[in-house]
């Protein structure tokens, strides 16, 4: 599957946005830079936390996705900052 072409789908289910950081930074980084993840979450926190951490590490927050589960899209950058592998939230240093 093209990643680029064809987003690639994790589905967060009803974990809470920490999790979901740290399994969305696991993910980015097996993909090529311009790929979409669509993020399932339902954590409320979701909306807030994702673009959130786009803004900080520099990956790209397309913003919603249509449909009739809680779904968010970002595109992987190849300019992106590293961040901690259980902490995603903190940039390295």
């Amino acid at each position: 599957m093209d990643a680029q072409v064809n987003p690639v789908v994790l589905d967060g289910g009803d974990r809470r946005c920490v999790v979901l950081l740290i399994e969305l930074r696991k993910l980015i980084a097996t993909l090529p830079p311009g790929a979409t993840v669509h993020l399932i979450a339902t954590d409320p926190a979701a909306s807030l936390d994702l673009p959130a951490w786009c803004h900080l590490t520099g990956h790209g927050y397309l913003g919603p996705v249509p449909g009739d589960r809680p779904t968010y899209a970002v595109e992987v950058s190849a300019t992106a900052r590293a961040t901690d592998a259980r902490r995603p939230w903190r940039p390295v240093t």
